[in-house]
């Protein structure tokens, strides 16, 4: 049997249940068909690049699938029949990873930077860091010369106004 990792995007609407039912579904489709699914991950609602039917976010799902290619076909065929299955995408792949994929690992690193942040506050008592950093006086504009054509328009509206 050869390996899959397969994605798939749910429609932002479907509740986290919803898309377990999906999940379970499409596991007893590969199951029937003489495969398994390895791991699954829910990798949770993420925005989108750009919009897909008129959604903005949809809910990302991982399926590590060790399956003929014939049972992946028929889960692929009932995606395309279903509604709330905005796109997929399948890869054939040597060997399925056993530990968390980089999405989760992401997920695990930003959620204990938050943490960290939660902890340690500014003077203010604001952990967002709004104000608390010391930024060097910009100057004047003109000064800086990195627009002569702008130094040059407000001389000429200065004399004009004399």
């Amino acid at each position: 049997m050869a390996l899959y990792e397969h994605v798939f995007l749910a429609r932002q609407d479907v509740t986290s249940q919803q898309v377990e039912t999906m999940i379970e579904t499409y596991k007893s489709v590969i199951e029937q068909n003489g495969g398994k699914v390895e791991k699954t991950e829910m990798w949770g609602v993420k925005s989108l690049a750009y919009r897909i039917r008129k959604n903005r976010k949809a809910h990302f799902t991982l399926l590590n699938i060790d399956a003929p290619p014939a049972a992946l076909a028929e889960m692929e065929r009932q995606m395309r029949i279903s509604e709330d299955v905005l796109r997929f995408m399948t890869v054939r792949v040597e060997e399925l990873e056993s530990e968390p994929s980089a999405m989760m690992q992401k997920r695990d690193r930003d959620e204990r930077k938050d943490r960290e942040r939660g902890r340690r506050r500014d003077d203010d008592g604001f952990g967002g860091g709004f104000g608390g950093g010391d930024r060097p006086e910009r100057g004047d504009r003109a000064e800086r010369g990195d627009r002569p054509e702008r130094a040059e328009r407000a001389e000429r509206n200065t004399n004009e106004e004399q």
